[in-house]
């Protein structure tokens, strides 16, 4: 995530606490998990016990990858690190920035999911992967899966999603738009409806995130040190594309 946190503030500070009813760990976030742990046995070149969850937000990856990996997370976000230690007592978790963050250790399996897409330049994206590169073994394996590349962009789509706890009901409304397709950025605009015993308060922010093509993530990886394997990964009506990468070396 950035550093400054100037337009990722809302739901990584003082919204952070509606994050939990944004996406089921149980359901979506497990299946996917479930996806990330097979590629991991499937491409790993040595036996695989420890992973780093790069970006790892309010600990929802962890909660099923833990199952087969003893988990170790790094967010920027003290809120979401708090929300994750809460889920995962046993879990390790750590304040700190993808881009720059060394830990001084390495683990045989590293994963970053949608916190990638906050690289909004190609620096920021390099840097991460190299992050990425150096907490890992030689034939560890990274898990990266972009929310977007440019050939999957969808120009002004705007997704709704509703939840419910316990008197509170909660519309998440997110767009997507590229004001300028000729660079590496695109918009996030994302307004919350929250209803506390149905009385209204609204809430929006603003994020600039980082898109960039499939050739664009072959060559980086391949250029930090990875070998490179692909492949999709459907959640619903969406399709991914879900790098499995091998340390060399």
């Amino acid at each position: 995530m950035r550093s400054d946190m100037e337009d990722t503030a809302h739901l990584y500070t003082d919204l952070a606490w509606l994050w939990p009813m944004w996406g089921d760990a149980s359901t979506e976030y497990a299946r996917y998990c479930q996806h990330v742990a097979g590629l991991i046995r499937q491409h790993a070149k040595r036996p695989a016990s420890t992973l780093l969850n790069l970006g790892c937000g309010g600990g929802k990856n962890a909660l099923s990858l833990k199952r087969e990996f003893a988990v170790t997370g790094v967010d920027l976000s003290p809120a979401m690190l708090a929300q994750a230690k809460e889920l995962n007592p046993e879990g390790t978790f750590v304040q700190g920035d993808m881009r720059t963050c060394r830990l001084g250790q390495v683990f045989d399996a590293v994963l970053m999911d949608d916190a990638i897409s906050h690289m909004s330049c190609r620096w920021d994206f390099v840097a991460a992967l190299r992050t990425a590169h150096a907490h890992l073994h030689p034939g560890g394996v990274l898990v990266a899966t972009p929310d977007v590349t440019t050939e999957t962009f969808q120009q002004n789509r705007t997704i709704a999603t509703s939840a419910t706890r316990e008197g509170l009901e909660v519309v998440f409304v997110e767009n997507m738009y590229d004001p300028d397709l000729t660079d590496d950025q695109y918009e996030t605009t994302i307004l919350y409806l929250i209803r506390e015993h149905g009385r209204l308060r609204t809430e929006t922010e603003h994020w600039t995130m980082g898109i960039f093509s499939l050739d664009t993530w072959r060559q980086v990886l391949r250029e930090t040190g990875f070998e490179v394997h692909e492949g999709p990964y459907k959640a619903g009506e969406d399709e991914y594309t879900v790098f499995a990468c091998v340390k060399t070396g």
